[in-house]
């Protein structure tokens, strides 16, 4: 079975036990896994494929949890490494009314930050069929360093860039930086999955416009995916665009959600890479990441909320 290997961070969400509060009102909290990489591994595994997660842990209660977790999950833990002298990365993440979310991260430097070229296991990066990878890993040295190795190793081994730059804007030095940072390693993907809200804080335009979407695609890539929240996803390759609808369910924590549609995806391009030439198979394939992505905001929590293949085709099968 082809194989996936996630990179970059995996983190402790603390999340307030009553929805629709700030965080300063919040009274309790629950800890709960997140990092959209580490989500990603989890999510295909849930799915029955197979993903490895290459990322650095503080040598603290936490991070033994976290890897734990990740070995709970069936994802392949050899890339991982700790740190003694630094602290497993924490946020503080608030659910308001509308389902949206106001982070607060605790990371300074954080052990995630901290990798090393060096501490890279390319041996599994170069057996992967696809290598997938946000921004945050960008931010400072020495990751950002470790980052472009493992990409660079990743591709003269043949295997497949996905990137999901995951916007987070509290953690950058400022907009611009964020936004300089992000397209630094822009034309390397050959998969690249972005928020209608990440185009327009891109592009400094609006995703509704088609030539705005169009200003981000380079001529290496494959497929350009936007999502569009519970409207869908619109899809751009060479030969073909279009868009595949959502599903209506009831939200009530969005956290995880473009996490469960990217493993999705990322596992049936792994199956069938064939899928960016096919029009009809691409189709078939967002419309199951779409149910994923709507299945995991019916529950609070990233990785306990991820879907099954029997959710998601539950879900296709109602529509």
């Amino acid at each position: 079975m082809a194989m996936i290997v996630a990179f970059g961070e995996m983190l402790i969400d603390f999340v307030p036990d009553v929805a629709g509060v700030s965080l300063a009102e919040s009274k309790g909290f629950i800890k709960a896994p997140g990092g959209a990489p580490a989500n990603v591994a989890c999510a295909i595994t849930k799915l029955g494929g197979k993903s490895a997660f290459v990322g650095k842990f503080g040598d603290d209660e936490f991070g033994h949890m976290l890897v734990n977790i990740l070995k709970q999950n069936s994802v392949n833990t050899d890339g991982v490494c700790f740190d003694k002298e630094a602290r497993t990365a924490l946020a503080f993440v608030t659910l308001k009314q509308n389902g949206e979310r106001e982070f607060m991260f605790y990371r300074n430097p954080s052990a995630d930050m901290l990798l090393k070229e060096s501490e890279l296991n390319l041996n599994l990066i170069k057996q992967a069929k696809i290598f997938h990878y946000g921004s945050i890993s960008l931010i400072s040295e020495p990751c950002r360093s470790a980052h472009m190795a493992a990409m660079k190793a990743a591709k003269s081994a043949g295997v497949l860039l996905s990137y999901d730059p995951n916007v987070r804007l509290p953690l950058w030095p400022s907009a611009d930086a964020a936004r300089e940072g992000i397209k630094s390693i822009w034309k390397e993907a050959d998969f690249i999955k972005v928020s209608d809200e990440e185009v327009d804080f891109l592009t400094k335009g609006s995703a509704e416009k088609e030539e705005t979407v169009l200003s981000l695609w380079h001529d290496k890539l494959k497929l350009l995916l936007v999502t569009d929240g519970p409207k869908g996803c619109r899809y751009y390759t060479k030969s073909f665009k279009g868009k595949v609808a959502g599903y209506t369910v009831k939200t009530v924590d969005t956290t995880g959600a473009g996490d469960a549609f990217v493993g999705s995806f990322l596992m049936q391009v792994a199956k069938d890479p064939s899928i960016f030439e096919n029009e009809g198979k691409l189709k078939e394939a967002l419309a199951f990441s779409n149910a994923c992505g709507a299945i995991c905001t019916t529950q609070k929590g990233a990785i306990p909320a991820l879907p099954t293949t029997n959710d998601a085709q539950a879900l296709l099968k109602s529509k």
